[in-house]
């Protein structure tokens, strides 16, 4: 028998008109969220309040993440029209605030900034008032890629450092503690106007001490925005949970992340980089 999650970590199943509606125009669209991929625990929520994370750039990952339900291998070819379709449907959904993703595109030379550049673009064009929020791949420390994703004016810069660096070699081998750092870091250094953002799990093995030297690490390049939230293990195949952090344990670190200078934070044991990202930008 596996693992049974305490009761704090119960959700709600997914349900109601506008979730159902979420889910027709996601189809019809035939694009991806990585509500879905990732087997998101919040997708009722987010898919009742009109809420959704879009996955550009395809659904497969040329990454394997031990943590990670997105699958993985070689992608297929990319659709030219993807940044338009995403447009639409922000449009078609009423969106005021939409975060738009990615899987890993190691094999695109950009690592498919292009593809951020005209989604950005495109959302901005088509729904005038509505604000854009990239959670980004690490481009492999490539300056330029991420240029050009900054200079297509997204209000929020989003990066997930996913786990403490210890934890790395084990769970992201493909991934650097460092260069996602320097990630966040030059986004700043691109434009002092945009917010930046950052998120890990925790319950993976990790120790305290390790916990706090990531937010600091995170405050030291700027970050305004921080998520912290509860490793749940998506399959058998994935890397299992070590611990899972009672809430009070999760009010305690946004407490100290708060501290040491973060504009907003999300900590709880649902909570996943994209929960509440418009409340986040909203207040700053």
């Amino acid at each position: 028998m596996g693992r049974r999650h305490p009761d704090w970590l119960k959700v709600k199943i997914g349900g109601g008109e506008n979730y159902v509606r979420m889910k027709s125009i996601l189809r019809k669209s035939k694009l991806h969220t990585i509500c879905e991929e990732a087997r998101c625990p919040n997708i009722a929520e987010c898919f009742g309040s009109g809420t959704a994370v879009f996955l550009i750039l395809g659904d497969v990952c040329t990454r394997n993440c031990r943590y990670c339900n997105v699958k993985h291998g070689e992608p297929l070819s990319l659709n030219p029209n993807e940044p338009r379709d995403v447009a639409e449907s922000v449009r078609e959904l009423g969106l005021s605030y939409v975060v738009v993703t990615s899987v890993t595109r190691d094999d695109l030379v950009d690592g498919g900034a292009s593809v951020f550049y005209e989604t950005v673009k495109e959302v901005k064009k088509v729904n005038k008032d509505c604000l854009v929020e990239v959670l980004i791949p690490d481009f492999r420390g490539d300056i330029d890629a991420l240029r050009k994703v900054v200079t297509s004016k997204p209000d929020v810069v989003n990066h997930n450092i996913e786990v403490v660096r210890e934890l790395f070699p084990s769970i992201r081998p493909q991934g650097d503690y460092d260069i996602s750092l320097k990630v966040l870091e030059n986004v700043k250094k691109i434009d002092m106007g945009v917010k930046t953002k950052s998120g890990f799990m925790i319950g993976l093995g990790e120790k305290h001490s390790q916990i706090i030297r990531t937010m600091r690490d995170l405050r030291a390049v700027g970050v305004d925005f921080l998520t912290i939230g509860q490793y749940l293990q998506p399959s058998k195949q994935h890397v299992t949970v070590k611990k899972y952090y009672h809430p009070r344990e999760f009010d305690e670190l946004k407490e100290i992340a708060l501290n040491l200078g973060f504009k907003h934070v999300e900590s709880g044991p649902l909570v996943r980089s994209s929960y509440h990202a418009e409340r986040a930008f909203r207040l700053n």
